[in-house]
This record gives C-alpha cells, structure tokens and sequence, in this order.
C-alpha cells in the first residue's frame, strides 16, 4: 500500500493542511485561519490532521513552520509571525495524534519539494524566497538543506535594507519583508493612498471604509484592473525583490531562484521588473553569470509537500533519493 503522509503548512496568515502521495500529489486537502495564540493554533493544526485522517490512513506528518526550528528538528525557538517560543511542538502533536511528526521551516520544506518535484530540479545551489505574510528563505547545497550552525539560516527577510524603516514584528526595522511581502504590498498602498489622494477608485473606496480591507491580495486584483495605486505598489514591490535578490546573489551566487509563496501567484505583475532591477544592481552586473530567477511550479502548495516529503523520510527510516546527490552545475 503506498505511504501517504500529511504535510502542515503553518503561515502566519492561514494554517494549510494536504494528503501528499508518494509522487509529490496532494490528494486532499483543508484550511483554517492561524490563531493568535498558542493553545487555539495548536488545537487548529490538530483539527486540520484529524479532518484529513477520516478520509485516509495517513503514516505520519511533517510541520513546515514559518519560524526558527531548533537543530534537534523538534523545537519552535522564535517564529515572529506565531505564538510559539521556545515550545516542543513536534512533541505536542505527536502526542495529541499519536502519529509520527516532524518540524521544519516552512521555506526549507518548500525548497526541499521544489528541488524534488519542481522548479529547482538538477540545480546544485538553490535559494527560494517565499513572498507571504513576510519572507521565509530555504537554501539547498547539492539537495541537502543548510540551516546553520544553531538551525536558523537563512533568515533573509529579515536583513535590513532601510535603516529606520518600517517597524517588523521580529523587533527591528526596515526588514526586506516590511516592503515585499503580502503585508507590506497592503502598507504600501496605504501610504501612497494617502500621499495621492485621487489616484485610486476600488482601493480608495475601501481603504475609506476599512484600512483593513485593503490587503495584499486586493492590491495585486487592483493592479490587474488597471487601478494606478495597485500598480504603483507593484512597481515599489518589484524594486525592492530586485534589490534584495541583488544581496542574496552576493551572498550565496545561486544557481537558481525560485519564487514562491502567496503573492508569487502574481508574479506576471512584478516578476520582470524585479529581474531587471536585480540584474542592475548585484555587484559585477554585466560580468557575471546571473540567476535564472522562476516562479515555484508547485505554488503555494511547495512548503505542504516538502513537510510530507520529510515526514515520508522519517517514517520509513530510508533516507530520500535526493540526499547526497551531486549535481552538474548549469
């Protein structure tokens, strides 16, 4: 009978749940909002796996985190986006499903799937950025995941670009996340609502109603329909993943790019503009081979995949196909 394991992606927006087969498929899946605090998101991500569990016998789970995961891969230390800190998370759910469960950033595990299944094939340096809430950030050497040396790398979203920018919810200001990300996509509109009053119809209309209302994904349906704002913020968001990729270039010269994450959905919007920006600014532009920067075949799904995926691992006690396999570069 073929394994099937669950894979958990908790974001700071929405808990994701899916039944993954052992070709990478996902075979059923649910939803719920992520909760604010600790008892209620752990009893949401418990709801998610018992609804799945009804339906088919499921082996075991993987949690792909949007938070620091402690090197025993058991422990949440910091997620700024969650209640977790410093909390065995891995232990908790185990013991509330009585089912094997593992714990990984949610942006290694999306790496992880789309260098298995997806965009990232045959690439032996993979960076992926995952543009949501804020940013989460895999990189892969060879298919193996680099974590660090205390299990937190590689935390790009929050390197600052703007000294003094805008406040982010891991304590500094001016992170790279604050100004490409879903939630920064909604700031950015507000600002230039505010700054150009008269130059939006749908997104002034319900900013006036609620500041709320106006998220990340009606700034991009905004900017599709031609609505000036949305695609000045756009644009802002487009110069900015430019100008972080440039540092992410300098940093780690990836072979590949991969965008993934809610807002990669709308990645015609942005995308070129962003690889232009990125090819101007990284250091040697113009003498140096550059990354090839696409958007993640599996979507928003990657980090659910990735989480089964390594579930699948431990499960079986075989180590994946990938591991250890050295790759041609280009």
């Amino acid at each position: 009978m073929n394994t099937v394991t669950i894979g958990v992606d908790v974001g700071g927006t929405s808990v994701r749940a899916g039944v993954v087969d052992e070709r990478g498929a996902i075979i059923d899946s649910c939803r719920v909002a992520t909760p604010d605090d600790e008892t209620a998101l752990e009893k949401a991500i418990v709801g998610v796996i018992a609804k799945l569990r009804r339906e088919h016998p499921v082996a075991a789970v993987g949690l792909s985190v949007a938070g620091f995961v402690a090197p025993d891969g058991k422990t949440v230390q910091f997620a700024p986006h969650l209640a977790w800190r410093q909390v065995p998370v891995a232990a908790r759910i185990s013991s509330r499903t009585e089912l094997p469960v593992t714990l990984e950033h949610d942006a290694n595990a999306a790496a992880l799937a789309e260098y298995v299944y997806g965009a990232a094939a045959g690439a032996s340096v993979v960076t992926l950025v995952a543009l949501g809430t804020g940013i989460g950030c895999g990189l892969l050497l060879d298919g193996e995941i680099y974590r660090g040396a205390h299990g937190v790398a590689p935390e790009l979203g929050h390197l600052r670009l703007v000294p003094d920018g805008r406040q982010c919810s891991c304590g500094k200001r001016g992170c790279w996340e604050r100004y490409c990300s879903g939630t920064a996509l909604a700031m950015t509109a507000l600002e230039l609502l505010s700054r150009y009053p008269g130059r939006s119809t749908v997104l002034a209309r319900e900013a006036a109603g609620d500041p709320g209302a106006v998220t990340g994904r009606r700034v991009a349906a905004a900017a599709r329909d031609g609505d000036e704002i949305g695609m000045m913020a756009m644009a802002d968001l487009a110069r900015w993943l430019g100008e972080g990729l440039a540092l992410v270039a300098d940093i780690y010269d990836p072979e590949i790019v991969v965008i993934a994450g809610g807002v990669s959905e709308s990645a015609t919007l942005f995308l070129d503009e962003a690889r232009e920006h990125y090819a101007r600014v990284v250091t040697g532009a113009g003498n140096r081979p550059l990354a090839r920067i696409r958007t993640a075949q599996l979507g928003d799904d990657a980090a659910i995949v990735g989480g089964a995926l390594l579930a699948r691992e431990a499960v079986t006690g075989e180590p994946g196909a990938w591991r250890g396999r050295r790759l041609r570069n280009g």
